[in-house]
């Protein structure tokens, strides 16, 4: 069985011979063979993954359909070294038989979202510690051409680098940041205000809330928060510092409210919000090492199966054209048969929408 670091050092690995094998099996290529993925540690994250959502785009012109999707094992772990014979491609429940499969690393836009704030000075340097280091490590995944925006919130919004590839102005700031003054903390309002930020921006992008979800005096209600989240159509990956920090408040609980605070709460609170958005939750103990939990969030976000075929639908851009998307074996056309490292049979999900409109993919 691999150690989680294990793991992160040789998936790179499996990705790339993924990427190879997929561009360079010729077109027609038909031959026999059982998928097999590497043992992989137990989900990262917690709670139920919530839906991720299909990029599909139609050219009228051509009649060209590309989707861009993910293809998971049980513990949301993207299931690499596919090829274009083993997806098979139904539009309107005939299959297309024009397919062609490659995988993408995309560059993607983060907004990051930092708590900054609490009630007593003493605690605020433990959290902002906290917050801080899980910040920063974050920079050790982008690539040169992913954009950064940073948001720190406490009784007020406030946004400290705009959108910028230049990740070592954004380093300097995570090690030259101040501990916050006494404040309240309007979780609430942070999310809304980002996420409306965050509906702008084309591409591939993610929220990354560094929080303890805990909601001090927000004009913002959590409904209110959702919906926001729901209209931003953009996925938040939640670092849910609350495990962490509820250990350092206990220091402050005979004398101040932190003895009051609902952790439960906040803590579902967090997970419905990351599930709702499509994201996920990530609830460490520690915040010294996040590697795993990075790697497994930017290969969430970041890497597809693209499928591109030539659309045999009827001419009209206004008629719904329902998708299926199977994995089969290229030899039999049956279920493709994927197994672990002691070939144990595993499920296998593909995440794709059912159905589009070509005028509206376009």
């Amino acid at each position: 069985m691999l150690t989680r670091n294990q793991f992160v050092k040789v998936l790179p690995l499996f990705l790339w011979t993924a990427l190879a094998s997929a561009q360079s099996l010729p077109t027609g290529t038909s031959y026999h063979r059982q998928v097999q993925v590497p043992n992989r540690p137990a989900a990262l994250f917690t709670g139920e993954q919530g839906k991720q959502r299909t990029e599909i785009h139609f050219d009228p012109a051509t009649s060209a359909v590309t989707m861009k999707l993910l293809v998971q094992d049980p513990a949301g772990y993207f299931i690499p070294d596919l090829h274009r014979d083993n997806f098979a491609v139904y539009e309107n429940g005939i299959r297309q038989q024009n397919a062609t499969v490659e995988i993408e690393h995309a560059p993607i836009t983060l907004g990051i979202v930092m708590e900054h704030g609490g009630r007593f000075k003493g605690f605020n340097r433990t959290s902002s510690d906290e917050v801080l280091r899980a910040g920063q490590q974050i920079l050790d995944e982008l690539g040169r051409e992913d954009k950064v925006a940073i948001w720190q919130y406490a009784d007020s919004v406030n946004q400290v680098a705009d959108f910028t590839t230049a990740h070592d102005r954004l380093d300097r700031f995570f090690m030259t940041s101040g501990v916050p003054d006494s404040s309240e903390t309007n979780f609430y309002d942070a999310l809304v205000s980002t996420s409306e930020v965050m509906k702008a921006v084309t591409g591939r992008k993610a929220l990354i809330v560094i929080t303890s979800g805990v909601d001090t005096f927000s004009k913002a209600n959590y409904a209110e928060a959702v919906t926001a989240v729901r209209a931003s159509g953009t996925p938040v990956y939640i670092i849910n510092l609350g495990p962490d920090l509820r250990e350092a408040a206990k220091n402050y609980a005979n004398t101040g409210p932190y003895a009051h605070l609902d952790w439960k709460k906040a803590e579902d609170q967090l997970r419905d919000i990351a599930r709702v958005s499509g994201g996920r939750m990530y609830a460490e103990s520690s915040t010294i090492n996040l590697t795993g939990v990075y790697d497994d969030l930017m290969e969430n976000l970041r890497v597809r199966y693209v499928i591109s075929y030539r659309s045999t639908g009827s001419a009209s851009l206004d008629a719904k054209r329902t998708v299926r998307v199977e994995l089969v074996d290229s030899k039999t056309n049956g279920p493709l048969e994927i197994v672990d490292a002691n070939g144990k049979v595993i499920r296998s999900t593909v995440i794709v929408e059912n159905s589009y409109m070509p005028n509206a993919a376009t």
